[in-house]
């Protein structure tokens, strides 16, 4: 052991090695500052009177499965220039931790592949320690997300536990990162993201969202000039809410057995696409089956499957048309949900068309949504709300997967 091999692999700069000791499965490394590097905390000053000193302990990066401990003779000096009396400053470590900064970033580290708990046993020490490692981390780089380069944005709500607790995510398209986290949902939650966004003077060109009245109002009040887009997933979705209601409605009004036997079960097989039938369990005969016996089942099927192609015209003026003649196909079919959806893509014309001038969607949010699940399924949830909201800020730089 060195005063070189305390400096390079310890990281304790100005340092002198006095001497090691061995404990079972630690190994003590006994240091104190070099006498010409000790400098007055306040001014700096050389001109120091050494006071006494006061030793202390610090956890510092093991050797294979050797704990190191530093055990340091702090100095207390008092400053002939400025005539203060203060320990010196310690420089590898904080002096209000109990472990030096290369450990917390060995810490660091080992969490990018594992969690707190596993770290924490790999480093015999306690869970809370580890955990006040990340927090600090997560405080420095994500407390305060820079929004003044938004541009374009996702917003959605995340369910987080049990009696109807969520959370809402604001989401930045162009680099995944998440920028805001209101507690709740709707209209309320996105309150303190406008201040901040007004202060930060961000240039917001679209936001994408569902067709939540709330967000709507939202968004026009807060960003009048941004343009809205209208999930198109969410969109399909809805539709698909609708069509499952409609075979239900179908399956109990019908008096003909043979036509309530072929939807039956039929649910999961409607919402599927086309390419996604399964053959070996004959969902396709199935479902062409089912839509032979019920005309208003088939007709809203079949609008589901043109509706799906609003999105793929080539320019705004083409999928205008398209959705305008979709309108009126409903409106005809005298299919009571079809007329009442048609009306709803009326009024939602505008934010479904533009996605033709920012084809963006909320479909980056909703991975990011099945991350932070993932995140919570690994840790068994969160105590610590901070703690947790933090990780979410931090998500898109971690890649969560379920074992198996």
């Amino acid at each position: 052991m060195s005063t070189s091999f305390i400096y390079h692999a310890l990281g304790c700069i100005g340092y002198q090695y006095l001497k090691t000791s061995y404990k079972k499965n630690k190994i003590f490394i006994f240091i104190r500052k070099h006498p010409d590097k000790i400098r007055c905390p306040e001014c700096d000053s050389c001109k120091v009177i050494f006071k006494g000193t006061k030793t202390r302990h610090f956890k510092s990066v093991p050797i294979g499965k050797k704990q190191i401990i530093l055990v340091v003779v702090i100095q207390r000096i008092k400053c002939k220039e400025c005539h203060c009396i203060k320990q010196i400053k310690i420089g590898f470590a904080n002096p209000k931790k109990s472990y030096t900064r290369s450990f917390a970033h060995y810490a660091l580290e080992l969490l990018k592949f594992s969690t707190i708990n596993d770290v924490a046993r790999h480093l015999h020490i306690s869970w809370d320690t580890i955990k006040e490692i990340q927090k600090d981390y997560l405080l420095k780089h994500f407390c305060k997300p820079n929004l003044s380069d938004l541009t374009q944005i996702a917003i959605d709500e995340i369910s987080i536990g049990r009696k109807h607790k969520y959370l809402t995510i604001v989401l930045d398209l162009k680099t995944s990162a998440i920028v805001f986290i209101g507690d709740g949902k709707g209209a309320d939650s996105l309150v303190p993201f406008w201040k901040k966004l007004h202060r930060a003077k961000a240039h917001i060109e679209a936001v994408a969202i569902d067709m939540s009245r709330a967000y709507i109002k939202a968004v026009c009040s807060n960003l009048p000039k941004a343009a809205i887009v209208f999930d198109h997933f969410h969109v399909v979705k809805l539709f698909n809410d609708r069509l499952s209601k409609l075979r239900h409605q179908l399956y109990y009004e019908t008096t003909n057995y043979l036509h309530s036997q072929a939807l039956k079960g039929l649910r999961w097989i409607l919402l599927k696409n086309p390419e996604n039938l399964q053959k070996k369990k004959n969902e396709k005969e199935q479902l062409e089956k089912a839509l032979k016996v019920n005309k208003p089942l088939a007709t809203a099927y079949y609008l589901k499957e043109e509706l799906r192609q609003l999105w793929n015209q080539e320019t705004k003026a083409d999928a205008e048309e398209y959705l305008k003649n979709w309108i009126a196909k409903a409106n005809s079919s005298s299919v009571r949900m079809l007329m009442k959806f048609a009306r709803t893509l009326a009024a939602h014309r505008t934010g479904i068309l533009a996605y033709y001038d920012y084809p963006i969607s909320t479909g980056p949010l909703e991975g990011t949504n099945n991350k932070i699940r993932t995140m919570q399924r690994q840790s068994y949830g969160f105590r610590d709300k901070e703690f947790f909201k933090l990780k979410i800020y931090a998500i898109h730089q971690s890649r969560y997967a379920l074992i198996g």
